[in-house]
C-alpha cells in the first residue's frame, strides 16, 4: 500500500494548523492591547475670554479683538498626539468673523497644553433682523451670547509602541455659545465661565468614506 500521498496530507494540514495558530495569536495579542490601550477622547476648554472691540457699522463691518485662552487635555496614558495643523475658526450668530493658524505641538500622554488665540479685524457679516436686535440689545449690557470657536485639526497619533498613524483630520472641535463680556476698566463683568468643547470621536478620521470610516484607534471611551 502506497502511504506517499497520505503522508503529503498530514505534512500540509500540519503547516496550515501551524500558520492559523500563528495568525490567530498575532491576531489575539492586537486586540488585547487595543482593549488594555483604548484611547480617550482628548479634551478642550475655553478657560478664558476677552473681548476689547466688537463695533459693527452700518455698512455691515464688524470690528473686533477677541483673546481666547484654551487649555487641551490628552487623558491617555500611552497616546501622544502630534497636532500638525490647528486653524481657529471664530464665529458670530453663524458668521464666520476669523480664521486663524495656531502652532502645531506635540502633547504627550496624561499631559495638559495651553494655547492662545487672537482674533483681530474686521470682517463682513450678513444678520437677519432677528440676529441684528440680539446684536443690539447684547451691546447695551456689555455681553455677546452667541460667540463660538471651532478647531479644525490635522494630527497624527502614537499608539504605545505600534508607532505614528499617518495624518488625518479628526471631527471638529466645537466650542459654542461663549458668554463673552466686553472688557471696561481692565475687567470683564460678569467673569467668564469656564466652556467645555464638543470632541466626540477624537481618534477618528472625518473625511474617510462612510463605508470605511473605521478610526485609526477603537472608538473612545469618554472618560478623563
Amino acid at each position: 500500500m502506497d502511504c506517499k500521498p497520505r503522508c503529503n496530507f498530514c505534512w500540509l494540514c500540519s503547516i496550515f494548523c501551524i500558520f492559523f495558530a500563528i495568525v490567530s495569536i498575532i491576531v489575539l495579542s492586537i486586540i488585547i492591547s487595543w482593549l488594555a490601550l483604548r484611547p480617550s477622547n482628548v479634551k478642550f476648554y475655553i478657560t478664558n475670554a476677552t473681548l476689547t472691540q466688537f463695533n459693527l457699522t452700518t455698512n455691515n463691518t464688524l470690528y473686533y479683538n477677541l483673546k481666547l485662552n484654551i487649555t487641551v487635555r490628552n487623558p491617555n496614558k500611552h497616546i501622544t498626539v502630534h497636532y500638525k495643523g490647528i486653524t481657529a475658526i471664530a464665529w458670530y450668530k453663524d458668521n464666520e468673523i476669523a480664521r486663524i493658524s495656531l502652532t502645531p505641538f506635540d502633547q504627550g500622554h496624561k499631559n495638559t497644553t495651553f494655547l492662545e488665540a487672537d482674533f483681530e479685524g474686521q470682517s463682513v457679516v450678513d444678520l437677519k433682523a432677528k440676529q441684528l436686535g440680539e446684536y443690539k440689545q447684547e451691546t447695551s449690557v456689555g455681553i455677546y451670547n452667541d460667540l463660538a470657536v471651532d478647531l479644525d485639526l490635522r494630527i497624527k497619533a502614537k499608539f504605545g509602541f505600534m508607532g505614528k498613524s499617518s495624518s488625518f483630520n479628526p471631527p471638529t472641535v466645537q466650542c459654542r455659545r461663549l458668554r463673552v463680556s466686553m472688557i471696561s476698566n481692565g475687567i470683564s463683568s460678569p467673569p467668564f465661565s469656564v466652556t467645555k468643547c464638543i470632541t466626540d470621536s477624537f481618534f477618528s478620521d472625518r473625511d474617510a468614506p462612510v463605508q470605511q470610516n473605521e478610526p485609526p484607534f477603537l472608538p473612545p471611551a469618554d472618560k478623563r
